[in-house]
């Protein structure tokens, strides 16, 4: 089969699946259409594969089984909320959604997508946790269905591609500062070797540039996204012989750790410092006063991945750009003007 897949253009799984009728194996009208033609200008007698022996059967894409697959689910619950989002919008197209879990294991994550495809998929949405640009596993290229990656990329632009638009919100929650008064405004940072950490701290000296604030790095404090560097780091701001009147942390988590450090410390927010987190996770809203932050907008996400497959792909062998989702901000009650 080397040569028909050769002549083709595909893999040779792909025209095993094809010359023989795999059941259960959901490829594209085109590409049946290739490899059987290819067969044929190559001499194969219709008696040798059963798809041979009758018409190309016609197929919608869209219809039946979408697959999802995710690095990790079971402790995250941004890949929960985008499973939701793609659920819906599946649901509403009259589609079922599979999901799997990779752990981005180079040997299972294979198995398991190739997993999802007998079963039926007529798409697949890859996601990873962290927002990043990927090199695509190989076998992603050889899918004769369409994939869309949920925030993550390719340098290549191969595949539709989703992310949050970080820097514009992290600049945002500056700017919302910034709006109430506030120019010694502080952030403290998630893990530095992360996409999401580099574009919020982006937005933030962005922001900062745009109303002509000097950017000052001793307001600028590394974090872990955890509540204990938000403590620690807060402790440090506090001890500067300036203080800053407003701290941006960038992460809801890192603002438990905020709020508790000020406290301790005899401060009020918003009163004599406003705080801004982001993620808007569920303890947001609870915490007192409740915090402003800003939405991920992984549930959107999800949505467009799944509606993403009803758009034309681009002529040729044409580069998709990449689609940045706004990340909204949500006015509580940890931010007021500045005292005094």
């Amino acid at each position: 089969m080397t040569d028909i897949a050769r002549a083709a253009g595909c893999s040779q799984a792909t025209v095993s699946f094809v010359l023989n009728d795999s059941p259960g194996i959901r490829l594209s009208q085109q590409t049946r259409e290739r490899v059987i033609d290819a067969a044929r200008a190559l001499g194969y007698a219709a008696p040798a594969f059963s798809a041979l022996r009758k018409p190309v059967p016609a197929f919608d894409g869209l219809d039946g089984v979408i697959g999802f697959a995710v690095d990790q689910l079971a402790t995250s619950p941004e890949a929960v909320v985008a499973i939701e989002g793609a659920r819906q919008a599946s649901w509403n197209a009259g589609n079922v959604l599979l999901v799997a879990q990779t752990m981005g294991d180079s040997v299972m994550e294979p198995r398991a997508i190739a997993a999802l495809t007998r079963r039926g998929i007529s798409a697949l949405v890859y996601m990873t946790i962290f927002t990043r640009e990927i090199t695509a596993p190989d076998f992603l290229y050889g899918l004769d269905i369409p994939v869309i990656l949920l925030n993550c990329y390719t340098a290549d632009y191969a595949f539709p591609a989703v992310v949050p638009s970080e820097i514009a919100g992290g600049q945002n929650s500056t700017r919302h500062l910034i709006g109430h008064g506030h120019r010694r405004i502080a952030t403290i940072t998630g893990e530095p070797w992360m996409q999401a950490a580099q574009d919020r701290l982006k937005g933030y000296r962005r922001a900062l540039a745009t109303a002509d604030i000097p950017f000052d790095p001793e307001l600028v404090v590394e974090g872990d996204w955890s509540a204990s560097a938000g403590y620690a780091a807060t402790v440090k701001l506090l001890a500067l012989k300036e203080r800053p009147t407003a701290i941006f942390c960038q992460n809801d988590r890192t603002a438990i750790g905020c709020y508790e450090a000020l406290k301790e410390a005899g401060l009020h927010i918003p009163q004599d410092i406003s705080v801004v987190g982001y993620d808007d996770e569920e303890i947001a809203r609870h915490l007192f006063p409740p915090l402003t932050t800003s939405i991920l907008p992984h549930m959107a996400m999800g949505q467009w991945a799944i509606e993403q497959l009803e758009v034309p792909p681009p002529a040729g062998r044409g580069r998709y750009p990449i689609t940045k989702l706004e990340c909204p901000l949500v006015e509580r009650e940890s931010v007021a003007a500045v005292a005094g």
